[in-house]
């Protein structure tokens, strides 16, 4: 057996899933949990048992081994990273150089549908654990030569592949060298999910608002790709992750091309709607509530008084009490097995809320408050976008608990100014409502028809014709 393979048992510690093998002078290694042992024995013991040269064995074993990934290494250290990949190490005696063959075994999940993101009409495919099959479905709707991408090796112990895509004459240079700068100074023990560059792709103007766009479906990375924007594989993960990312582009989905423009205009309008509702409902209640309930008609204000007339607590806390109990229902919701997740919906929604209004906890009008405030907030489908209004949602109800609204007034404010002031690799946040843009304006509430979409975002590129729209 080649000395180098008792080093790199030494340094495994001997491990359970090693296997090695000795054919004459060729010795090889692999981990058997995560390479194929059908692929090895198939084709790689047959490669080897049909070499006989007595010259250069090595320049034979390159030459003749039916794989098409093959590499040469001369340093011992690069083993380990080969061997848990899925590659073979095959070392001759005589020499300190290796080959290492790709053997890898299948180790994730097929294509399938996205559950995060479902759409009713358009592609169903998702992103996957292997990044060579996401790197895959973009590059089977994008065949361009254009499109190119940039690998880096980050985590000191997980080795893990992050790929930048984008399509060179349309992406800004000065964008694609920012982000390779974010990522290569990356330095930290293992990458498991994208979720972890996220901080070190966003350095300034941090936010609870997302600033990057995650998404499990290739059409929209793709969209994003031809409108200038970069793309961001991480191995092992199936969320890509899309800069820059503006809040118009959270209130958008990948479906609204696939339907009429008019639809689309419609669906949208509706997203902006629940924006501001799923935000300012509870603060308005509150401050009608309490401080300004000269605004109410006589006869509401009446019935609304009959309904909280037993109830012990201030409207802010009887409010806080049931979006908080909500809350705590839709994350045992996520959290619990699929079985019982529809027996815990009808416990929380129907028993408990009935029973909280027939105990004079709270009153009927916050339940109707409440659930509408929820269902506005499940538009949304990016996490990070639901926890910012989740946030917000929170300050604006205390800044209305002393001054009404005026506190929402004044919160209000806060929160334009905030966002205004935002930028995502020097891209204003709120584009194209501030600045005000016409041109792109009609991409983001209204959407024109495809035949008279012919332009790109100018905030995202210097390429902003688009090919092949002579109508």
């Amino acid at each position: 057996m080649h000395p180098l393979i008792s080093i790199i048992e030494n340094n495994l510690d001997n491990s359970s899933d090693i296997v090695k093998r000795q054919i004459n002078n060729i010795s090889y290694i692999y981990l058997e949990s995560v390479s194929s042992d059908d692929k090895i024995s198939n084709f790689l013991n047959k490669s080897i048992t049909n070499i006989h040269s007595i010259n250069d064995l090595f320049k034979e074993l390159q030459n003749n081994i039916y794989n098409s990934h093959i590499t040469t290494i001369k340093d011992i250290n690069q083993s380990y990273y080969y061997l848990a990949s899925g590659y073979t190490c095959l070392f001759v005696q005589g020499t300190n150089d290796f080959i290492v063959i790709e053997t890898k075994t299948k180790l994730d999940r097929g294509i399938t549908e996205s559950s995060s993101e479902p759409i009713i009409r358009g592609p169903k495919d998702s992103f996957t654990e292997n990044n060579a099959a996401n790197i895959g479905l973009i590059r089977k709707r994008i065949k361009d030569y254009n499109l190119h991408i940039k690998e880096t090796i980050v985590g000191r112990r997980s080795k893990t592949k992050i790929s930048l895509m984008y399509i060179k004459d349309i992406a800004l240079k000065k964008h694609i060298d920012y982000i390779n700068e974010q990522i290569q100074k990356i330095d930290i023990d293992a990458i498991i999910d994208s979720g972890y560059i996220r901080d070190y792709l966003i350095t300034k103007n941090k936010s609870s608002f997302p600033q990057i766009i995650s998404t499990e479906r290739p059409d929209l990375a793709c969209i994003n790709l031809l409108n200038g924007k970069i793309v961001i594989l991480v191995e092992n993960s199936p969320v890509v992750l899309i800069l820059p990312g503006c809040l118009d582009d959270f209130l958008k989905s990948s479906e609204d091309y696939y339907q009429k423009n008019t639809n689309a205009t419609f669906s949208r309008i509706l997203r902006y709607i629940a924006l501001f509702i799923t935000i300012l409902t509870p603060s308005i209640y509150i401050a009608l509530m309490t401080f300004n309930q000269e605004m109410i008609p006589d006869q509401l204000l009446i019935s609304l008084a009959a309904q909280r007339s037993q109830v012990p607590f201030p409207t802010f806390i009887e409010v806080l009490i049931f979006i908080i109990t909500f809350e705590i229902l839709r994350e045992a919701d996520i959290r619990a097995p699929s079985i019982s997740g529809a027996s815990m919906s009808i416990v929380g929604a129907l028993v408990l809320g009935d029973a909280a209004v027939a105990a004079g906890i709270v009153s009927p009008i916050v339940i109707i408050v409440v659930a509408i405030t929820s269902i506005c907030e499940l538009v949304f489908s990016d996490m990070d976008m639901t926890n910012a209004i989740r946030q917000w949602r929170l300050i604006f109800i205390f800044s209305t608990i002393f001054t009404g609204i005026m506190g929402i007034v004044v919160a209000g404010l806060i929160l334009i100014i905030k966002l205004a002031s935002m930028e995502t690799l020097d891209t204003p946040y709120l584009i194209p409502f501030s600045p005000l843009n016409k041109n792109i304006i009609n991409d983001s509430i209204i959407l024109k028809p495809t035949t008279k979409r012919k332009n790109r975002p100018s905030y995202i590129t210097n390429n902003i014709k688009k090919e092949n729209t002579n109508y």
